[in-house]
């Protein structure tokens, strides 16, 4: 009787494991791993939509928050789509005989990509989500060098092509096996990828487009700075998601990137506003905030490497040097980078690179440097990256405002810069009262 019992129990079972999709018998899908990326890809979108939106929306004039909050919004509705249909393979695909250069298009609208699907211990389909929101905010960040003064149909247009020729191309360098990852680029979020690459096309745009009316003494100044100080809170907490997430996994090296993410922010803050103090005897709340934003893209790509000790000083070096490079650009060389992407973003991330040589090591608190490394050779690794994504971002966005300038308009005329590019590019106003 009991043989029988347990020959039926048996069969039972077989037929109902039978039924279970091969997803859930024989995968090695995390489930904490899986809702932890989930947690982080909300937190990245959360970071443009409405964080970074809201912080440079409020540094502009207020005839132009409208079009600073639309760009920011267009380009993560536009971004999205182009990364489904081409921008994700470039960057991950397998690219065939030139894998060390592009990923190819064998990818495209997720060609092979099913629920069943996985990229590690996670969903490739949550994998392509939380690099999404990467290639969203990436172009967004170039947004704060041209604003107030340039076609939104040029945004838009400029966008596509440079996700495509820059940012999905230079993801598979780092990230998708590519030539850097090869030769042991160390990047945990986005320093070179996301930083360099937004801080660089930033500055060749801001040469190439020209200063505001008024550039460099008779520009308004912020005109809502509560609104920029709500943005960049916004952008501290979705930077945990950023730096936190990278990990790809709920594990240590999420839990010290979130730590240290947190300590390099305060010290870019408080860093920024001592040299004010030192300088203007008064700290204002905008470099507090811009401070903070300093010190969160110069830990991005040591965030999974180091420890606390490397968080604190890479925020302090970042607020410093940060701030020394925004004077530069504008009363130096004269420059309307008009938020800072080039110093803050570009320079930040470059900095956090090359230091993360230094701060990986063990003796500092970091993970260790890889076999047969010494910092000086993985210093050399980390600018040799740099420099090559420097060339490439350079290079392209100067061809590609050559190009598309001679198909859509680049610049707003002085009339409708003088009035405002709500009303001018959008038919709209922030403020009913001006």
């Amino acid at each position: 009787m009991f043989k029988t019992i347990f020959y039926t129990a048996a069969t039972a079972m077989a037929v109902l494991t039978s039924s279970v999709p091969a997803f859930a018998q024989e995968s090695s899908l995390g489930s904490g791993d899986t809702a932890w990326i989930l947690t982080a890809t909300a937190l990245v979108l959360f970071m443009t939509l409405p964080g970074l939106a809201l912080f440079y929306a409020g540094l502009v004039r207020a005839q132009n928050v409208v079009s600073v909050l639309m760009n920011c919004f267009a380009i993560a509705c536009v971004m999205s789509i182009v990364w489904l249909i081409a921008g994700y393979s470039i960057a991950f695909g397998d690219g065939g005989s030139g894998n060390l250069v592009w990923g190819g298009l064998g990818k495209s609208f997720l060609s092979g990509v099913s629920f069943d699907t996985l990229s590690g211990s996670i969903p490739e389909s949550l994998f392509f989500t939380f690099q999404m929101t990467f290639a969203i905010i990436t172009p967004a960040l170039i947004v704060g060098a041209f604003v107030e003064r340039i076609q939104f149909s040029f945004v838009i247009i400029f966008s596509v092509f440079w996700v495509l020729l820059v940012y999905a191309p230079v993801v598979h360098w780092v990230w998708g096996g590519g030539f850097l990852a090869d030769k042991g680029v160390i990047d945990f979020a986005g320093g070179i990828v996301v930083h360099v690459t937004a801080g660089v096309s930033a500055l060749v745009l801001a040469i190439m487009l020209g200063s505001r009316k008024g550039f460099p003494n008779d520009l308004q100044p912020p005109h809502n700075p509560g609104m920029t100080m709500i943005g960049a809170a916004m952008l501290w907490v979705g930077w945990f998601g950023f730096n936190g997430g990278s990990a790809l996994a709920a594990d240590g090296s999420a839990g010290m990137a979130m730590t240290v993410t947190h300590i390099s922010a305060a010290a870019g803050a408080i860093a920024w506003s001592s040299v004010e103090l030192m300088l203007y005897r008064k700290a204002s709340l905008i470099g507090a905030v811009t401070g903070m934003v300093a010190g969160l893209a110069t830990i991005t790509p040591a965030s999974g490497s180091v420890g606390p000790v490397g968080g604190l000083i890479l925020g302090l070096a970042g607020g410093v040097l940060c701030f020394t490079v925004t004077q530069m650009v504008k009363k130096k060389f004269n420059i309307d980078d008009s938020l800072d992407v080039f110093a803050v973003h570009g320079v930040g991330g470059a900095l956090g690179t090359l230091l993360a040589a230094i701060f990986v090591t063990t003796s500092l608190g970091g993970v260790g440097l890889a076999e047969g490394q010494t910092v000086a050779s993985q210093l050399g690794v980390q600018a040799y990256g740099v420099l090559a994504v420097v060339i490439w971002a350079a290079l392209i966005t100067w061809i590609l405002v050559k190009v598309l300038s001679t198909f859509v308009r680049f610049r707003v005329s002085e009339d409708d810069e003088e009035q405002g590019l709500d009303l001018a590019m959008h038919g709209e106003r922030g403020y009913h009262n001006l």
